[in-house]
């Protein structure tokens, strides 16, 4: 599933005990944060025993089903004569036969915690201190809800503090009711992947104090750039010519200039990470939110970053991207530009530190101080809105660390090579 995966959450299984599969041959769906995967069978056969269900959250290489080889060539007898095929008993392996080692569990209190877990602790009212108590089975001692919920079974007295989830005051003041018009009005329940989308959000939030700064970039010479050049670097590597390229170049030079923005808190530690992972905030076609990684953005070219770029956009859009293709990130941009938007105040992708948004391009009047003194020209400007952890980047890193982006966006090199 990829080298950063360690659990999976089953959607469906195509298949049934009982039911023959050939190998190679999809049996479930499964997915891990935001990407869908089908998974294969890696044998053929007849499938004796599914061990998990829809929705069970299952660790990495855990076995999910048997499958009995030696019933494959009788199946295909059977087959020809269209007899319909069952599993027998004496082909079922019992689960007692062959026990699984038992788990070894790990301390758990530095370890990432999922959405889906901050999920179960906002309905049992779990601390993060408590939660952190709890040990992890999970890959390097990851918190997976089989361990919450085994907690919550002998749970006696929990740990007091503050809720991770809500820490306001009590009020009186009484949750506003809302008016539902029977025949006029629709409920539509959230999928999955919007309720992550919102988990992850929230929890952001209420860790993270947000600031947001502003400046405004003239961006004219890379506007007249990228029109004289757009046809012939399509004609030279196959490849569209976007703006979103030179943004993610601007902020990987800019990240090696101010390397504490590319950081993450645990605890009391600052996390400064060597690797400069782009993600890129990505709308998908149903409206729902995706965040595929490029990955090593300051050791690649223009070209390398606008392949990568266009690859990643094209595997979102058909929802063809790889697990690995969505972990790691380390800084995150979103071009609010792209929906006509003038700026945003955009919510950090955790558990990273600053996010930066991209209004869009207009073209206006502006002020120009020349040799000859003050002028009007048309120029074309844009916004750039940076949201930082105010715990640990202040104004100073934030806004020196912004206005450097703004610099290598207006200052970009129009002798770049194709």
């Amino acid at each position: 599933m990829g080298e950063s995966i360690s659990e999976a959450t089953i959607i469906s299984w195509l298949k049934n005990v009982g039911d023959f599969v050939e190998a190679e041959e999809t049996i479930l769906e499964v997915a891990t944060d935001k990407v869908d995967s089908d998974i294969p069978s890696p044998v053929s056969g007849v499938i004796t025993e599914i061990r998990f269900q829809k929705d069970d959250v299952v660790g990495v290489g855990t076995i999910l089903a048997l499958i009995d080889e030696s019933q494959k060539s009788k199946v295909a007898s059977q087959k020809s004569d269209n007899i319909e095929v069952k599993s027998s008993p004496q082909n079922q392996q019992p689960t007692t036969q062959n026990p699984e080692p038992k788990t070894q569990y790990k301390s758990n209190s530095d370890a990432f915690i999922s959405p889906l877990i901050i999920s179960i602790a906002q309905k049992e009212n779990l601390s993060i201190e408590e939660l952190q108590s709890i040990p992890g089975s999970g890959i390097e001692g990851r918190l997976q809800k089989s361990d919450v919920f085994n907690y919550l079974k002998n749970r006696k007295y929990p740990i007091q503090s503050k809720s991770i989830i809500d820490n306001r005051q009590p009020t009186t003041f009484p949750k506003p009711k809302i008016n539902f018009i029977e025949g006029k009005d629709r409920i539509v329940e959230m999928d999955r992947m919007r309720k992550m989308i919102a988990d992850h959000m929230v929890y952001s939030k209420q860790t993270s104090p947000h600031v947001t700064s502003y400046i405004e970039v003239d961006v004219t010479n890379l506007v007249n750039w990228r029109n004289e050049n757009k046809d012939k670097f399509q004609s030279i590597h196959n490849e569209k010519l976007t703006f979103t390229p030179v943004f993610v170049q601007a902020v990987a030079k800019a990240i090696v200039d101010f390397p504490l923005i590319n950081v993450s808190v645990d605890e009391k530690n600052i996390i400064v990470h060597n690797d400069i992972n782009i993600g890129m905030a990505t709308a998908l076609p149903n409206g729902n939110l995706i965040v595929p990684v490029v990955r090593n953005a300051n050791e690649k070219d223009l070209v390398a970053i606008a392949k990568d770029v266009n690859h990643l956009a094209a595997a979102s859009r058909n929802n063809k991207l790889k697990p690995e293709e969505i972990q790691g990130s380390t800084f995150t941009i979103s071009n609010v530009g792209t929906f006509g938007s003038l700026m945003g105040t955009p919510i950090i992708n955790q558990p990273e530190v600053a996010i930066l948004a991209l209004g869009i391009i207009k073209k206006r009047p502006e002020v120009m101080t020349t040799s000859k003194g003050d002028e009007i020209a048309i120029r074309s400007m844009m916004y750039l809105s940076l949201s930082f952890d105010h715990r640990v980047v202040d104004g100073f890193l934030g806004g020196s660390f912004l206005r450097k982006i703004g610099d290598y966006l207006e200052q970009f090199d129009t002798n770049t090579t194709l």
